[in-house]
């Protein structure tokens, strides 16, 4: 018999309560049980950030995070972080630097980048190390650093 236990939490901002096992790991959780399958799972072991999401406004592993310790905390996910609008200007930016491919870290990149820029302009040092956690295969990091850079010295009021 699973070890249930009851968590309420905020989701993208809405209410959510649910009982779950307790080694249920979030990732799994948003994906299997939620349908959020904007999270994706690379390596399960925390080093490819894929699964990155904003767990009380902090980027966090979601694959290494239990399901049970959200509860009381305000998670969101790139589903949220889009239709809220909160990245709208980091996704129009990655388009315009060709910044995402195939598209399978993107969603963990954008979560890194939104605590980011949640502070003070980042120079370009900065934003190299937010992003040491996230594998790209794809497009290396010049395009993608240059687009949050683009996004920092729009959000300043500023050139990059």
């Amino acid at each position: 018999m699973a070890d249930l236990h009851s968590i309420a939490f905020m989701l993208n901002g809405k209410s959510v309560t649910a009982d779950v096992d307790a080694r249920l790991h979030l990732a799994d959780f948003l994906r299997h049980t939620l349908h959020l399958t904007g999270t994706h799972v690379g390596c399960e072991h925390g080093v490819c950030g894929a699964c990155n999401v904003l767990v009380d406004g902090r980027s966090t592993r979601s694959c290494l995070m239990l399901a049970v310790q959200v509860d009381g905390a305000q998670v969101e996910t790139i589903e949220g972080l889009t239709a809220s609008g909160q990245i709208a200007d980091l996704q129009e930016a990655f388009t315009a630097r060709n910044a995402l491919q195939c598209g399978y870290c993107t969603p963990g990149v954008l979560a890194t980048a939104a605590e980011l820029l949640n502070g003070e302009k980042p120079t370009r040092e900065e934003i190299r190390d937010a992003l040491s956690g996230n594998y790209c295969r794809c497009t290396g990091y010049h395009a993608i650093v240059d687009a949050i850079e683009t996004v920092a010295g729009k959000r300043q009021g500023g050139a990059p």
